[in-house]
C-alpha cells in the first residue's frame, strides 16, 4: 500500500528526529521551570521564553528550505544558542545542557564540520564559566559535566553526518537506477525496432523481389499463343500479383508499428523514487515516434526526476506530452524549490542537445509553484520522413 504524500513541512514536523527533540525538550521544560522557580523566581518569567524561543527555533530549523540565506540562518543560531545558555546560566548543572545537544544537530544539518566544532567549542566553554561563577563546582568537576553532555553532541553530530551520507548515496543508488532502467527499456526498443526493420527489409528485398519476378514471367507466358491453357496462367498471376500487394502491406504495418509504450515506460522510470511522484497527461493517441524520439523524452523525464529529488525536494513531478500539429510538445513541472536563477548543468544541457538534434528545443524557468519548469519541443518528422 502506497504511503499518502504528506507536505515536505508537515513530514518535517513528524519526523522520528523532530519528535525526538520535542521529548528531550519536554524533559528541559518541566525540570528547567522547576529548578528555576525555586533558585531564581524573579527570572521565570524570562526563563520561559528563552525555553519557548527555543523550540520555535528548533521547529524553524527543521524546516528551512536550501535557499535560505545566510543571514537568516545565522539569526536562526543566534537564536537558538543565546536561548539555550541563558537557560543553562540559570541552572548550569540542570537538564538545559540537553538543549546544546539538538543545537548541535540544527548545526550538522547545515553547516560544515570545522564550523560545528568551533560554536561548540565556545559554547561549552561558555558552559564551564557559567559552572565556576554561578556554584561552588570545581574546574574537575565542571570539566567532567561539560565533557559528558559535549560527547552526547559529537555523538549527534556523527549520528546527523551518516544519515545524510546515506542519504546521499540512496539517492545516487535511486538516480543510478533509473538511468540503468531507461537504459534497458531504451536498448530492448532499439533491438526490436532493428529487428522490425530488418523484417520488413528482408520481406520487400527478398519476397517482393521474387514475386516480382515471377509476374513478369506469368506475363511473359501470358502473351505467348503457344500456351494450352492461358485462363490458368491469368489466375495466377492474379494470386501473385495480390500476393505482392498484400506484402506489400505488412513492410508497411511493420514499419509503422507502434513501439514502446511510453507511459508504461516513464511510470517505471519513476518506480525507483519515493518522490517525486510522477503525475503523467499524455494525450493518446500519439504518432509513432523514431527511436531518437523516444530516447529524448524519456531521457528528459529520467534527468527531471534525479534533479527534482536530489535538488528540489519535489513531492509531485508533472510531465505533460501531447502532439500539436506538425510537432511534440513535453512539458514537465515540479513543485520543488528553487534557489536563485536557474543555471542548467551538465544534465540539462544534455537534454537541450538531445532536442536541437531532433531539430527542437528547450527553455528552463523556474515554476509558478517555485520548482523547475522545462519545455520541449520538435517536429515530428526527422530528414523528411514521418516518425
Amino acid at each position: 500500500m502506497r504511503k499518502p504524500n504528506l507536505p515536505t513541512w508537515f513530514a518535517e514536523l513528524i519526523s522520528p528526529l523532530s519528535l525526538a527533540g520535542y521529548a528531550a525538550w519536554g524533559v528541559v521544560w518541566i525540570t528547567t521551570r522547576s529548578a528555576v522557580e525555586q533558585l531564581h523566581p524573579t527570572l521565570l518569567p524570562q526563563a520561559t521564553a528563552a525555553l519557548i524561543v527555543f523550540l520555535l527555533s528548533f521547529v524553524a530549523g527543521a524546516n528551512v528550505p536550501p535557499s535560505t540565506s545566510r543571514i537568516s540562518l545565522t539569526a536562526l543560531y543566534v537564536a537558538m544558542l543565546s536561548s539555550a545558555l541563558f537557560v543553562i546560566y540559570l541552572w548550569p548543572f540542570g537538564t538545559a545542557n540537553i538543549l546544546l545537544v539538538l543545537f548541535a544537530v540544527m548545526l550538522a544539518m547545515r553547516l560544515p564540520p570545522w564550523a560545528v566544532v568551533l560554536i561548540l567549542l565556545g559554547s561549552n566553554s561558555l558552559v564551564v564559566v557559567f559552572m565556576l561563577t554561578q556554584t561552588n563546582a570545581t574546574l574537575r568537576d565542571a570539566l567532567l559535566a561539560v565533557v559528558a553532555y559535549a560527547s552526547f553532541q559529537a555523538f549527534a553530530t556523527l549520528v546527523i553526518r551518516n544519515m545524510q551520507a546515506a542519504e546521499r548515496m540512496a539517492e545516487d543508488l535511486r538516480a543510478t537506477n533509473a538511468e540503468l532502467m531507461t537504459t534497458r527499456l531504451l536498448l530492448a526498443e532499439s533491438a526490436r525496432d532493428q529487428e522490425r526493420l530488418r523484417m520488413s527489409r528482408e520481406l520487400h528485398d527478398v519476397a517482393g523481389h521474387g514475386l516480382t519476378a515471377l509476374k513478369l514471367n506469368l506475363g511473359v507466358l501470358a502473351r505467348d499463343q503457344r500456351q494450352p491453357d492461358p485462363e490458368r496462367i491469368a489466375v495466377c498471376a492474379g494470386l501473385a500479383d495480390e500476393l505482392l500487394q498484400n506484402l506489400r502491406r505488412v513492410v508497411q504495418q511493420l514499419r509503422a508499428e507502434p513501439g514502446l509504450d511510453l507511459r508504461a515506460a516513464l511510470q517505471r522510470i519513476a518506480l525507483p523514487f519515493p518522490r517525486p511522484k510522477l503525475s503523467l497527461d499524455i494525450v493518446e493517441p500519439l504518432p509513432a515516434l523514431q527511436f531518437a524520439q523516444v530516447e529524448a523524452v524519456m531521457r528528459a523525464v529520467q534527468e527531471a526526476l534525479t534533479n527534482a529529488a536530489r535538488h528540489g525536494n519535489a513531492q509531485q513531478l508533472r510531465v505533460s506530452l501531447r502532439a500539436d500539429g506538425e510537432r511534440l510538445d513535453l512539458r514537465i513541472e515540479d513543485n520543488g524549490r528553487v534557489s536563485g536563477p536557474v543555471r542548467p548543468g551538465g544534465g540539462l544541457s544534455g537534454m537541450r542537445e538531445r532536442f536541437e538534434e531532433l531539430g527542437g528545443d528547450l527553455s528552463v524557468s523556474a515554476a509558478g509553484a517555485g520548482g523547475l519548469n522545462l519545455h520541449a519541443s520538435f517536429p515530428l518528422a526527422i530528414d523528411g520522413v514521418k516518425g
